[in-house]
């Protein structure tokens, strides 16, 4: 199939097929012509590639456990390399989470300092 036809059947945009080729996570055989011509199992390839997108993985990590097999009716992944890096992912995303909490209470605090200092402005204009 050629690249619009994966691109179609899968919802990628044909610039980010390229991008994939390019970064070795597809693979397809060029034609006479020149053109890409994907087998049909380029489908499911780019459906796995998507789903480690997805989970905030980048394409260089996906190449380290794109060859896993995946158990698609729980999207999961079967090898050690692929649990590895979930692991180190989902450590990433929990100092992200205390980064953000920590954020969070920070800018709270900001305004409720702003909004108390207001209400007493507010109150005294009121006298």
């Amino acid at each position: 199939m050629n690249i619009s036809t994966l691109s179609k059947k899968t919802g990628v945009s044909v610039r980010s097929l390229r991008y994939y080729e390019s970064k070795n996570l597809l693979q397809s055989r060029r034609l006479e012509n020149g053109y890409r011509d994907y087998d049909e199992l380029a489908v499911h390839r780019v459906k796995t590639i998507q789903l480690y997108l997805g989970l905030g993985l980048n394409t260089d990590k996906i190449e380290r456990v794109i060859e896993c097999p995946i158990n698609w009716p729980n999207e999961q992944p079967l090898c050690e390399k692929a649990y590895k890096l979930y692991h180190a992912k989902l450590t990433e995303v929990n100092k992200q989470i205390e980064l953000l909490e920590m954020l969070k209470s920070r800018l709270q605090q900001g305004i409720s300092i702003f909004e108390n200092t207001n209400a007493r402005k507010d109150r005294n204009n009121d006298n």
